[in-house]
C-alpha cells in the first residue's frame, strides 16, 4: 500500500478535539514521512449532514487525496448501523471517483456502555469489508488498552470524548495503519514518555 501524501478527515469532534489529524502527521514527520491533512468537522455531525451539506464532495473534486477518512457519528453505529452504512456507501462512491481509498475511523464506546463496543466494531468492519476500505480500529485499541490499564484517562469528563490520550491512542493507530510501521518508540512532549509508550505499544498491537 502506497504511503499517504494528502488525507481528507471528515468526521466531528471525535476527529476535531485535540487536532488528531496534526498528531498523526507529527507521528509521520517523526519516521521522516510528509503528510498533508484537510478536515471538514462539525460538532456532533453525522456523515449524512456532511453529505447534504457537499463541503467534502467540493474537496474532493479539487484537492487529489490518497485517502479520506469517515468518521461517524459515535452512538449512530450502535443506534441505526444500516443507516450508517448507506452514508458510508454514498462517501465510498465519490471517494473513489475521486481517486482515493476510504478509511473509516472505527471509534470507541462511552465510558459507561463499553458493552457497546462490539456492535461499533461490527457496524465498521463489515461495511469496509464489503466496500474493501481500510478500518482504522482506534476503538479497538480503546477497548484493549481499558482492559488492562486506569491510567492514562482516555475518555474526558463527559464520559465520550478524547482526553489527549486518548486522541494520541487514535493517532498511534492511524498512524501503524496508514504507514504500516509501529509508532512504539517516536518522542512525545504531550504525554509522560512511559504513558506515550504504553498507548504506542498498545497501538501497535490492536493493529
Amino acid at each position: 500500500m502506497p504511503q499517504p501524501n494528502n488525507i481528507l478527515f471528515i468526521g466531528n469532534s471525535f476527529t476535531a478535539r485535540n487536532d488528531v489529524p496534526g498528531m498523526i502527521a507529527q507521528l509521520a514527520a517523526a519516521r521522516g514521512h510528509q503528510l498533508q491533512h484537510q478536515l471538514i468537522s462539525a460538532g456532533g455531525a453525522s456523515l449524512r449532514m456532511h453529505w447534504n451539506k457537499g463541503e467534502a464532495q467540493q474537496a474532493m473534486k479539487q484537492t487529489r487525496y490518497d485517502y479520506v477518512v469517515l468518521q461517524e457519528q459515535s452512538t449512530l453505529p450502535i443506534k441505526n448501523a444500516a443507516r450508517m452504512h448507506e452514508n458510508i456507501r454514498l462517501f465510498d462512491q465519490a471517494i473513489k471517483e475521486s481517486g482515493a481509498k476510504t478509511a473509516l475511523y472505527l471509534t470507541w464506546a462511552r465510558q459507561n456502555a463499553t458493552e457497546a463496543q462490539e456492535a461499533i466494531t461490527k457496524a465498521y468492519t463489515t461495511v469496509g469489508e464489503e466496500l474493501d476500505a481500510t478500518v482504522i480500529p482506534v476503538g479497538v485499541a480503546w477497548q484493549n488498552f481499558l482492559r488492562h490499564n486506569q491510567s492514562p484517562v482516555l475518555h474526558d469528563k463527559d464520559l465520550s470524548h478524547p482526553t489527549l490520550a486518548g486522541s494520541y491512542l487514535a493517532a498511534c493507530v492511524f498512524f501503524a495503519v496508514l504507514f504500516g510501521e509501529s509508532p512504539v518508540g517516536i518522542a512525545c512532549d504531550k504525554l509522560l514518555p512511559a504513558e506515550s509508550e504504553l498507548l504506542q505499544k498498545t497501538a501497535w498491537a490492536s493493529v
